[in-house]
């Protein structure tokens, strides 16, 4: 179980019977009553996003999620994205509702874990950076660079990120998957 002094973003946990990740909280101490955590909570299931309010010291379950190691083998219009389990080689299939804007993240032969609520398949759980290549970009145009200016590049996943002006074809970019933004050239 989990107290309300455990929770951070990123918790798992169960509440009215589903599975919910922590988005945001905020511990507060008003000067009159007992304190309580605000909480932003994304349903795992259907991606609902609920503000719920709990007394300080509340107990919220773990919820029953098991994690696995699975690998990305293809995309397949009929059947969605194939993954492969590591452990048993067994294929598990998500539909794009299920990877939803995370496919712009996913490189075949790409290593990851899987969440799954009472042995469905539910989500995706990303390394925070993934290497990718521009294969689109505008070249960078003289005296536009007094103040960190940036111009729009697409990735070879589809992907459109924000990026400084020397960013050109070809080169290869850390991207942060929890926030799609640029980090720097890989080397």
């Amino acid at each position: 179980m989990y107290s309300t002094s455990d929770f951070r973003k990123g918790l798992k946990v169960e509440f009215k019977g589903e599975p919910y990740i922590i988005v945001d909280f905020q511990h507060v101490k008003p000067g009159k009553g007992g304190a309580f955590v605000r909480t932003r909570i994304k349903n795992l299931v259907n991606g609902r996003v609920l503000e719920e309010t709990f007394r300080s010291g509340e107990k919220l379950e773990k919820p029953d999620l098991e994690e696995k190691n699975v690998q990305y083998l293809y995309f397949d219009p009929k059947d969605g994205y194939v993954f492969m389990d590591e452990q048993n080689y067994e294929q598990i299939h998500l539909s794009e509702d299920h990877v939803g804007d995370s496919r712009f993240y996913l490189l075949e032969n790409m290593h990851l874990l899987i969440n799954l609520y009472q042995g469905r398949p539910i989500g995706l759980d990303f390394p925070t950076t993934v290497t990718l290549e521009v294969i689109q970009s505008d070249p960078g145009v003289k005296g536009d660079t007094a103040t960190g200016a940036t111009k729009p590049a697409t990735l070879s996943t589809g992907l459109v990120v924000q990026v400084p002006l020397f960013i050109n074809e070809g080169d290869l970019l850390k991207i942060d998957t929890r926030s799609g933004e640029y980090i720097e050239r890989a080397k």
